[in-house]
């Protein structure tokens, strides 16, 4: 098969939804298929795909400027002059399938320039709304496709689309225990470090994070991600966690080592579409503390610290247990989600559609 992936974010950002797919993009080019992958970085050394790179302007531009529909967010933003350079720079009538989790331009772009010509599938990596959701802009999704990452969205969608259950993946011969290397982030080596990966945004709950270190004495707090909350966050933990806490930013391929400098994770999104985070965090054996949901049970099963994130009290109390607890090996289960697994499923379910 001929496949197209097309998000702005390819090669610029080492975020969730870029790790996802990029990852399926180069299994499915390993196994022999043609994979072209459209994205707004830079061209990468040594991958398995073809990059074509689609100029946009970089979602932090757009985060001063007013929101409403379908502009609602930055991304949004940087996601409409990404689709628009699509159309004009990319053929797309030579693809068996299309590929995307960005909505609406970008699958409208896709859509619209070959409706008849390549199969179109939608992955929910940032959530399933597109897909159910009867006002707005939502009233124009449409797909050949539905990659639902968790069971709730395949729940909600299988009487509309034809769906398929993928979770995401790890790599777990990158993501694996080993040696810890705090002196390279600067992390003390007297007191237990939780670490938290996440975007500086709303819904992703940093704040309460700071919050909920600050609380227990003689732990250092290490937040990897950007966004808008970059400036509250430091303010905050000066006042609250003063010498107890960093900021930083890293690329892709030293994040495995920032994981095994770390004792404990912490991630409080209330409801994640599927959170590669969580994966990543139990492959270099930290425990994990996280939201309760079924959901995530689905996902890491019974060995982690999961509880009402939003009761400061029960947080902070799974907080402490999960520091002293410590890490271990990875628990039977990680291998049902290595990227080779997850990307044959992939494999199938385009194939299905293309083969209609």
């Amino acid at each position: 098969m001929k496949l197209l992936f097309a998000l702005p974010g390819f090669h610029r950002y080492d975020r969730g939804a870029e790790v996802a797919l990029l990852s399926v993009a180069t299994e499915l080019a390993r196994s022999g298929d043609e994979v072209v992958v459209a994205g707004s970085g830079e061209p990468r050394p040594n991958t398995p795909y073809q990059f074509h790179r689609v100029p946009s302007v970089r979602r932090e531009r757009f985060e001063l400027l007013p929101k409403f529909p379908p502009l609602r967010t930055e991304t949004a933003w940087e996601d409409a002059t990404f689709a628009a350079n699509l159309m004009i720079r990319e053929r797309l009538t030579g693809y068996d399938a299309t590929i995307t989790c960005s909505f609406p331009f970008t699958q409208w772009a896709l859509r619209a320039k070959s409706p008849r010509r390549a199969a179109h599938v939608f992955v929910t990596q940032n959530g399933d709304w597109p897909a159910f959701t009867n006002s707005s802009e939502y009233r124009s999704f449409g797909c050949d496709g539905l990659v639902c990452t968790n069971p709730d969205y395949l729940t909600r969608n299988e009487a509309n689309w034809r769906c398929a259950l993928i979770p995401n993946g790890v790599d777990t011969d990158r993501f694996q225990p080993g040696a810890p290397c705090g002196a390279r982030f600067g992390f003390p080596d007297d007191m237990p470090v939780v670490l938290m990966v996440s975007a500086l945004i709303e819904s992703k709950r940093v704040l309460e994070g700071i919050r909920a270190a600050a609380k227990l004495d003689n732990v250092f707090l290490a937040v990897a991600g950007d966004g808008p909350l970059r400036d509250e966050a430091r303010e905050l933990a000066a006042s609250l966690l003063p010498g107890r806490y960093k900021q930083l930013t890293l690329s892709a391929h030293e994040m495995p080592e920032l994981y095994r400098s770390a004792d404990a994770f912490l991630h409080l999104s209330l409801l994640e579409s599927f959170g590669n985070v969580f994966l990543e965090a139990w492959a270099c054996g930290l425990p994990v503390v996280a939201h309760e949901s079924d959901r995530l049970r689905w996902i890491l099963g019974s060995g982690q610290f999961l509880c009402d994130t939003e009761d400061e009290k029960q947080l902070v109390e799974h907080l402490r247990s999960a520091i002293a607890a410590g890490k271990s090996a990875p628990s039977a289960g990680i291998e049902q989600f290595t990227w080779p697994s997850i990307a044959a499923q992939y494999r199938a379910f385009i194939g299905g559609i293309v083969g209609r």
